[in-house]
């Protein structure tokens, strides 16, 4: 088929003609070699045609068949010009190695340009667009003249044997192999530079070994079975990069359907599949996730308000994965079991996906290697885009694409409200664009019309809280009481960590002791962004500005206390020899907070500098009418034991064009489903405040 674009091709109208220059056969026909002299007509301005003095370009081609080898080497070089410009091109066809029923070619190149009469740049442009066209073309070409010869009965090419096994014609000719039709070959190979690879497919015999049997996992009915439909080419990436594991990787090999999800994930370059594969097997084997279902109880308070459970499947097989977010207290799960235990959860529902779609390939008999997600919107409002909540929940997004690609089959997206809008622009750019192609989103109920639900779930199946008849098991969430809300202290004495940092810190706060935390805003109308809880005590909470940066911290004794803060979480900043007006200046009212509560806020920077938060000590005021102190204040205080209050924070600063964008996740101080308290309103009025003065 190859020599058939000779003397001259008319897929390619550049190639005006060609002249055999030499040709060399050996006597047992095993090696032929022709070289030919090429005519091109190159795709040039005619200015520059006529500065350099030619119409035609003249190239030199060597073909050398060796079919002992089963090989096809071709080499070309310029002739014209070849003292300014050097052109040097290789190709090859050749037998795989795994599959001697596939054909692999390669093709490389090079270009050096040493002078062109002040056109360098343009030649070499030039010869860029003409050789990537004549890649993209290459494939073309070849299933053109195969289609020709099978026009013209031409459906096999006898083996090559050598002339001592040969006494007629009959004998030499091994049982014939059909020519394959022409099938399509993925372009990706092309991306990479000036080097290409494809598998073309030229069909097996039934009476020829080939080497899909089901020691190496390629038996045909293994494939359909398991895997899917495979172009050879992706099928030789699967066999290269189980190879290449089962050589180099000391632990457990995975699947054939997980090495494939990581293949699909980077569109089969074997390299990148082979790097988040290696990265995530690492990871796997460093925090035992293989062991997960066997060895790790989700807590009950993720039993209990963690809405989200499997429930049968959908009408592709694949097991469905219903989550009622709008009824998940976010904030709640995150206080009362930290990042760890959330995460931790959210890879053991995927480790009992993938152990579903194994179960669904059996029942269905077809391969199912992903699952449907669908997602119930309703409830959802501002509490969920509480910043450190999301933050932790694109945290999570990361890990589980990392180590868990293409698994999501589909997502539908159901009942989304309003606010959606703002929580998908903050979680989208951290979505792959394959998995994001896979979401649906319906509003209100349009997931009751056409084009909804009934499209991918069986009616029978449809959860009761969605207007189906299916009871549905999974919980239904609500409120995690405050009471199971536990302290940093109590988060980091976790076992294996799958995170090395967590989103809050505590801190203690003494009478004559607050606890201060530096900002540094360079750019003005900067937002300082807060959410804190009172774990024990009262406190007033204070922003305070400074033009000129105060002391390093330094830990406080305590005075007459004698405590040392424990694991240095009290901190001083603020001078005692600074005068407030001179020194610093406050730019929020005082807040006052009581034990358990909550707050969140934001605070817009007016002016470049230092800002510091402070948590202090809140004494009971004396009764004004007496110096004797009322009975509440006597009782309040004796329920703070050595005047010690204690508080988790967190805090971020966001640039002021992040904060246009996300401007209705900082106002969450106003939900009312953390139970805040009228302190917390204060602290969104002052807020308010801060963006009108802005």
């Amino acid at each position: 088929a190859y020599e058939r674009r000779f003397p001259t091709c008319p897929l390619i109208p550049m190639f005006v003609a060609s002249d055999t220059v030499s040709e060399y056969k050996s006597e047992d026909e095993a090696i032929h070699v022709i070289e030919r002299r090429c005519k091109l007509d190159i795709d040039a301005p005619r200015l520059l045609k006529k500065i350099a003095g030619v119409d035609y370009v003249y190239f030199v081609q060597k073909n050398s068949l060796n079919r002992r080898e089963r090989t096809l080497h071709i080499e070309a070089y310029n002739e014209t010009f070849s003292n300014r410009v050097i052109i040097n091109e290789h190709c090859s066809y050749t037998v795989h190695p795994d599959n001697e029923d596939w054909t692999c070619f390669e093709q490389s190149a090079s270009l050096d340009i040493k002078s062109f009469f002040g056109f360098e740049s343009t030649v070499e442009k030039i010869a860029m667009k003409q050789y990537t066209s004549n890649i993209k073309k290459g494939k073309e070409i070849i299933e053109y003249y195969l289609k020709q010869l099978e026009e013209e009965g031409i459906t096999c090419v006898p083996r090559w044997t050598p002339p001592v096994a040969c006494k007629s014609e009959s004998s030499t000719c091994h049982p014939r192999r059909p020519v394959s039709p022409a099938i399509n070959i993925p372009e990706s190979a092309t991306k990479e530079g000036l080097s290409s690879k494809e598998i073309l497919n030229t069909s097996s015999s039934p009476s020829e070994p080939t080497a899909g049997t089901p020691d190496d996992k390629l038996d045909a009915d293994y494939i359909k079975r398991y895997l899917g439909d495979l172009t050879p080419m992706q099928e030789s990436c699967l066999i290269r990069l189980r190879q290449w594991l089962q050589e180099t990787h000391k632990g457990k090999i995975p699947k054939d359907e997980h090495i494939l999800r990581f293949l699909r994930a980077r569109d089969f370059n074997i390299d990148k599949a082979r790097e988040i594969l290696c990265q995530s097997l690492t990871w796997r084997k460093q925090h035992q996730v293989d062991y997960i279902l066997d060895t790790w109880n989700p807590p009950q308070v993720l039993q209990d308000y963690y809405a989200g459970g499997w429930h049968h499947h959908d009408k592709d097989g694949r097991p469905l994965y219903v989550l009622r977010l709008g009824q998940m207290d976010t904030k709640g799960l995150v206080r009362a079991l930290g990042e760890e235990a959330l995460l931790r959860y959210v890879l053991s529902i995927n480790e009992e996906g993938l152990r579903r779609c194994e179960e669904n390939t059996k029942v269905f008999g077809r391969p199912i290697s992903s699952w449907t997600c669908l997602v119930d919107l309703e409830g959802l409002n501002m509490r969920h885009l509480w910043r450190p909540g999301v933050k932790a929940l694109l945290r999570i997004i990361e890990v589980v694409e990392a180590n868990y690609p293409e698994t999501l089959g589909r997502l539908l997206i159901l009942r989304a409200p309003r606010v959606f809008p703002v929580l998908w622009t903050l979680v989208s750019p951290f979505i792959d664009d394959n998995t994001r192609k896979k979401f649906l989103i319906y509003a209100g109920n349009d997931y009751q019309g056409p084009g909804g639900l009934l499209d991918y779930i069986d009616k029978e199946i449809i959860p009761d809280f969605l207007g189906g008849e299916c009871m549905c098991e999974v919980p239904e969430g609500g409120l995690v009481p405050k009471s199971l809300y536990r302290t940093a202290e109590e988060l980091e004495n976790e076992d294996i960590k799958l995170w090395t940092e967590t989103i809050y810190q505590s801190a203690s706060v003494f009478k004559g002791a607050p606890h201060e935390v530096l900002i540094q805003i360079v750019d003005a109308s900067s937002v300082i962004t807060w959410d804190f809880d009172v774990c024990k005590g009262d406190i007033v909470f204070n922003i305070f500005h400074s033009k000129r940066a105060p002391q390093p911290p330094k830990k406080d004794s305590l005075g007459a206390h004698s405590i040392t803060s424990p694991g240095g979480n009290n901190v001083q900043l603020i001078d005692k020899v600074w005068q407030l007006g001179r020194d610093y200046s406050m730019v929020e009212s005082p807040l006052i907070c009581k034990e358990g509560e909550s707050v969140q806020g934001s605070h817009v920077t007016r002016w470049p500098g230092f800002y510091i938060l402070q948590w202090k000590f809140h004494s009971m005021p004396a009764c004004a009418t007496t110096n004797l102190p009322r009975v509440d204040d006597v009782l309040a205080s004796l329920q703070v034991s050595s005047h010690k209050c204690k508080v988790m924070y967190y805090t971020e600063v966001i640039g002021s064009e992040d904060f246009r964008g996300s401007m209705t996740s900082l106002e969450s101080s106003h939900s009312g489903f953390s139970q805040l308290s009228a302190a917390t309103t204060s602290s969104s009025q002052s807020h308010s405040s801060s963006m009108i003065s802005r």
